[in-house]
This record gives structure tokens, C-alpha cells and sequence, in this order.
């Protein structure tokens, strides 16, 4: 069971330490997180942290307000970090300039890899734990124009290292109702390419489906969803298809959010963690019997793990 969580703060820059008992102190793990933190992962073993970055935006209309919708995130200036556990030893794995926009992030520990969803890259990518072998896992879009099609680009990721495995999301555009969550081979086959490769849509009209989690024991998938109520801005869950076979009934375990994006599901303890753009973290259980709130923070919170 998790005994405190990780959390990404963009507007205020840090990782914070949260205990999940709701009586413990907050703390800073780490400041002076510049690029605006998006996906968060730690190596169990190695004991790393892992976090992307999307970079650092544009202004669309240097007259209008600072908000989400006013800023562009096209250029490439993309990166990914590494600190250790108690938040020393910070280090770049992939400096800015590496991809696009990195979203959330997943870990494959027995073959030394992460993965992360590139949104404005409209791809999926990955990379060794020591920084080589980028690569390029799917690509959706391959020029500009396509690749500023919201309903292209990537979100949420998650990893079946089992089963071979590779499951994400295209959220589309803001409360469009046109989001997907999709998977395809954790390795591409031979004679196909990242661009080029078999993929199944599993669910589709989603309102705006974020980050992912996997249980994969239990073959059931989670997922938030900052989209229009009453289906968005929501805690999901729903069983793994079969090969080849579409995604089936999906359930609300928890609505409401603030702009629902970060997920840390603690199985153990029946409870999945949300974190929204509120700056809120939100105790869920799984068995449907209520929430409760574990902090509530000035600024934002983005991805989230349980530790």
C-alpha cells in the first residue's frame, strides 16, 4: 500500500511529497521545475524518479489571458528527468529539444524502458533508463498539419510488459466528445513501422479520456477523464477486451473533478488516487463507497504515483 504520493505542481514548479493519511505535512521534493511537469513515474527498484516535461509555451494572443486555450505547445522542446527518491541527484535523461510536449509516462522495469505520450509530436515514444535508444513507438501524424489535430494527439499511456502490451490515449479536442483509448503491441512488428502498424481502437466518443492505469491481474483498466459532465471530468473503469474485440461497459467510480488528469491506482488499499487542475487529490475507493479529499494545494497538480 502506497505511504505517501508524488505530485506534479506546473504552476508552482515542485514535486510534492503527499502523504496519503491526510494528516501529515505536505512537503517540497523538488523545485524549480521550469518546463511544466506533465507525467511522473518511480523505478521500484532502482529507486528513480521519473517526470517529462512539456516545455515551454508560446503565447497565441499576446493579449489575451494566460489560460490553457492561449498557449501553444508546438515547439519542440520537450524533455524527460530523473532525481532520486528523496528528490537529490536531478539530472536530465533527455534534454529540452528531445521531442515535443511529454505527457503522461509509464515504466517497463524488466526491459529498461519508459514510455510517454508525445501530444503535440502526436506520437508515442520511448527510451532506454540510461538516456539511449529513443525511439519512436507509434506515430499518428506525420506533418504539421496533422499533427495540430487534437483528435491525434496523445495523452495518457500505460504498459502491459506481460502480455507485450502498449495502451493510450487521444483525448481530442476540449469537451469534444471524441476521445479514444487505443492499444497495439508493446514491440512493432516485423514489416511494420511506428507510423504504420496495427492498432485497435478500444473505446471511442469518450468525452476527453487523460491518464491511464493498468491492472492487469485483475484485467481492468482505469482512466480520468476531464471532459464535459456527466460523463467528463470523472474516475473510469472498465475490463480489458480480448484481442481484437472492442471495449466493453464502462463505469464512474467518481465525478466532479476540478479538470480530472493524474491517477495512482493502490490496489492494496482499494483506493485510486485523482488529481485535478485544481489542485485538489481526491481519495477514491473502488468498491464505490465514497472519496475524500487528501489535500488541497494552491496552483495545479498534473500526473501523480503512488510511492
Amino acid at each position: 500500500m502506497f505511504d505517501y504520493l508524488l505530485a506534479l505542481n506546473q504552476i508552482q514548479g515542485t514535486i510534492l511529497r503527499v502523504p496519503v493519511n491526510g494528516d501529515d505535512p505536505v512537503s517540497v521534493l523538488v523545485s524549480g521545475l521550469e518546463h511544466m511537469p506533465d507525467g511522473i513515474v518511480v523505478d521500484p527498484q532502482r529507486r528513480y524518479i521519473y517526470w517529462t516535461n512539456m516545455g515551454t509555451p508560446s503565447v497565441t494572443d499576446a493579449n489575451a489571458p494566460r489560460t490553457e486555450d492561449n498557449l501553444d505547445f508546438y515547439r519542440t522542446d520537450g524533455s524527460l528527468e530523473r532525481a532520486a527518491i528523496d528528490g537529490t541527484q536531478r539530472t536530465y535523461l533527455l534534454p529540452p529539444g528531445s521531442f515535443v510536449t511529454g505527457k503522461q509516462l509509464a515504466g517497463a522495469w524488466s526491459t529498461d524502458r519508459l514510455y510517454w505520450s508525445d501530444r503535440e509530436g502526436a506520437a508515442v515514444r520511448s527510451v532506454g533508463l540510461d538516456g539511449s535508444d529513443l525511439r519512436d513507438e507509434v506515430v499518428v501524424a506525420t506533418n504539421d498539419t496533422d499533427r495540430r489535430l487534437p483528435a491525434n494527439q496523445c495523452v495518457g499511456i500505460t504498459v502491459d510488459e506481460h502480455r507485450g502490451l502498449l495502451y493510450w490515449t487521444q483525448k481530442g479536442a476540449p469537451k469534444s466528445g471524441e476521445g479514444r483509448i487505443l492499444r497495439t503491441s508493446l514491440t512493432i512488428p516485423d514489416g511494420q513501422t511506428a507510423a504504420n502498424r496495427d492498432v485497435e481502437v478500444l473505446w471511442s466518443g469518450l468525452p476527453e479520456p487523460v491518464d491511464l492505469e493498468l491492472d492487469r491481474v485483475d484485467g481492468v483498466i482505469y482512466w480520468t477523464d476531464r471532459g464535459a459532465a456527466p460523463a467528463g471530468n470523472t474516475l473510469n473503469r472498465a475490463t480489458v477486451p480480448a484481442p481484437g474485440e472492442a471495449g466493453g461497459e464502462i463505469s464512474i467510480l467518481a465525478a466532479e473533478f476540478g479538470e480530472a488528469i493524474g491517477l495512482a491506482v493502490d490496489k492494496g488499499a482499494g483506493i485510486a488516487y485523482v488529481s485535478d487542475l485544481e489542485g485538489r487529490i481526491r481519495a477514491v475507493a473502488l468498491d464505490g463507497s465514497g472519496h475524500r479529499t487528501v489535500v488541497t494545494t494552491e496552483g495545479n497538480l498534473t500526473g501523480i504515483v503512488g510511492v
